[in-house]
């Protein structure tokens, strides 16, 4: 057990990593002021099973009420197993790591969501479980050209989701879960020692765009940091060092039918009225 001691130890380095300039190091440079070579924009594909995903998204019903939909906006843990459309599927990608366009001939990319020095430190890698169309299985986010691979089929995610999960065994209902890697040299090269507390804030920019784009759709999601990422990173054939498994985010189809099921994961809140 952690002592008093060692545990303000912590807290002081967690703060401390929180300021982005470190007066101990004054002299302190990157490998992009050295000019080093920059680190590829995109991985390569690695299946020869490339599905590419529509980009017309005309026949969603997508809430173009901005307020409402960030008025609506809600963490969701109960979903009804229906099959999400490879329709909605590419809407929620295209929203949270779409590249929109190109800085330069190979510099940076343009995309919907913003990233400290665009450099877009993260790969999106998917267990699909409920998706029309496609094998329940691994899936990997190609950007460059709006497609997927699928990398295995898995006929039961059930024990790979409850495990990543940490234990949040709702989160098998859903139809898909999304894997953020962080590829840490994307962010390392311009960034260097501060990279990760640049990183940190950008994983807040994917997270509520996938959120939103969600709601604007009327599909339920909910973030998760709590996750067990060895077995994530195993699945998708990351080395857990330079790629990494940080961040886990389940969406599904929702029903008001399950409005009290929502209610009922906040049950605990009611102990703790008591004790006033």
């Amino acid at each position: 057990m952690l002592t008093e001691e060692e545990i303000m130890k912590r807290i002081r380095e967690g703060r401390r990593f929180m300021h982005m300039y470190d007066d101990r190091d004054p002299d302190y440079t990157t490998d992009q002021y050295l000019n080093k070579p920059q680190p590829p924009l995109f991985k390569e594909p690695v299946s020869d099973t490339i599905i590419s995903l529509p980009r017309d998204f005309t026949a969603l019903p997508v809430d173009s009420d901005f307020l409402h939909v960030i008025n609506s906006r809600e963490s969701h843990r109960v979903y009804t197993e229906e099959d999400m459309s490879l329709l909605e599927l590419s809407w929620l990608l295209w929203c949270s790591q779409g590249v929109k366009d190109m800085r330069g001939k190979k510099y940076a990319t343009l995309r919907t969501v913003p990233c400290g020095g665009a450099r877009h430190e993260f790969e999106l890698y998917m267990a699909v479980n409920h998706v029309e169309g496609l094998t329940r299985g691994f899936y990997h986010y190609l950007p460059q050209n709006h497609s997927i691979e699928m990398l295995s089929a898995c006929e039961d995610l059930s024990d790979f989701i409850d495990d990543t999960m940490n234990g949040q065994t709702w989160a098998c209902k859903s139809s898909v879960i999304f894997y953020f890697d962080m590829v840490a040299y994307r962010a390392e090269w311009r960034y260097g020692i501060y990279a990760h507390r640049i990183a940190l804030v950008d994983a807040g920019y994917v997270s509520q765009n996938l959120y939103l784009a969600c709601t604007s759709i009327g599909l339920g999601g909910c973030a998760i940091g709590s996750i067990r990422e060895a077995k994530a990173n195993a699945a998708f054939g990351l080395d857990g060092e330079e790629e990494f498994i940080f961040l886990a985010h389940p969406v599904g189809k929702i029903s008001a039918k399950d409005k009290q099921k929502e209610l009922d994961f906040y049950a605990f809140v009611h102990d703790y009225d008591d004790e006033d």
